[in-house]
């Protein structure tokens, strides 16, 4: 019997993470984000003729880009069935900390690499709170870490920005490269690399096995603590990444950076087909969530809609796609 057991694990985890990536999900669940941002230009298009301008539609992906960069950390973490709730917080400590490096003399490539490094061993603590200390669920060690990063923002920036960063730096993050605004590359190459690592590395495919079902995974030999440690580090260096763009764009750290800022990267999470639930998601997806998003507050704003209605269409929106991944699991149940 013992002999059999762990052909028996090794078989469930695999044919999970298969599950992702195969034919056997449906189309309709592939191309559905994809559909919705073709509907969503399409309504905006008419509504607005400001929307498809070629100006427009760049600031779009570049304001668009600090949240997919937000979004593809989020996603590596509830591919594991977790969540990330400190992922704005971790953005904003470690925009203060990257301008208080910048503005103190350090070289732009040291300053950005320790921000990282920060950013990496703060997510690294979410998860050694979780598996660690066993608390119930990453919404609580998140949410306390969510605290503590805000504050200790407030703290090192005094409560006011801080200005003044290296020109070089800001060309290099938030400039063009041909005729494309770096922001964007940067979060495509992000994206690139996250799209390997979950769908080409024993790391990714671990992840997925764990968030569709933890119990084979673990009977299969995968070291679950080990590899939430990692997605929980991992969303933490996107989050500081995503702070060393905003830096560059603003020519600023400030210590509210990335308020409210992990509710649009779950959002664009789940808008991309990520199931909420763990162990199904894709890159690409998460990407078209993040547009979305994008051109929907754009073209609130191109439209004249307040901001406090703008805030509930986008809770609005949060709201229903995570129905309707619930819809899609009772489905694939049944």
């Amino acid at each position: 019997m013992s002999a059999e057991r762990p052909m028996v694990a090794v078989a469930a985890p695999a044919t999970r993470v298969e599950a992702v990536r195969s034919p056997a999900v449906p189309l309709r669940q592939r191309l559905g984000p994809l559909a919705g941002l073709a509907a969503l230009s399409t309504a905006l298009a008419v509504a607005s003729p400001h929307f498809l301008t070629v100006d427009n539609l760049l600031n779009v992906l570049r304001q668009s880009a600090i949240n997919a960069i937000l979004a593809l950390g989020q996603l590596i973490v509830i591919v594991t069935a977790g969540i990330d709730l400190s992922i704005g917080s971790i953005l904003g400590v470690t925009n203060v900390t990257l301008a208080l490096l910048l503005t103190g003399g350090w070289p732009p490539a040291l300053a950005c690499a320790a921000v990282l490094a920060l950013g990496a061993a703060i997510g690294l603590a979410n998860g050694v709170l979780l598996t660690k200390l066993r608390l119930p669920h990453p919404f609580i060690s998140t949410l306390g870490t969510m605290n503590v990063a805000r504050g200790a923002a407030l703290l090192l920036a005094g409560g006011v920005p801080i200005s003044g960063l290296p020109a070089g730096f800001r060309e290099a993050f938030a400039g063009e490269a041909l005729g494309i605004p770096m922001p964007v590359v940067v979060a495509a190459v992000a994206c690139l690399l996250g799209h390997v690592f979950l769908t080409r590395t024993v790391y990714g495919r671990d992840l997925y096995a764990i968030g569709g079902n933890r119990e084979a995974a673990r009977l299969s030999g995968i070291p679950i603590d080990r590899r939430l440690n990692l997605a929980y580090a991992l969303s933490g260096a996107a989050a500081a990444l995503a702070a060393i763009v905003l830096a560059a764009r603003m020519n600023s750290g400030f210590p509210l950076a990335g308020a409210g800022a992990e509710l649009d990267a779950t959002a664009a999470v789940i808008i991309g087909g990520a199931s909420i639930f763990g162990g199904v998601g894709t890159v690409g997806g998460t990407l078209i969530g993040a547009v979305i998003i994008g051109f929907l507050r754009n073209g609130l704003n191109l439209l004249d809609v307040s901001a406090y209605w703008q805030m509930v269409v986008i809770g609005a929106v949060i709201v229903a796609a995570v129905w309707i991944d619930g819809l899609r699991q009772r489905a694939a149940r049944e």
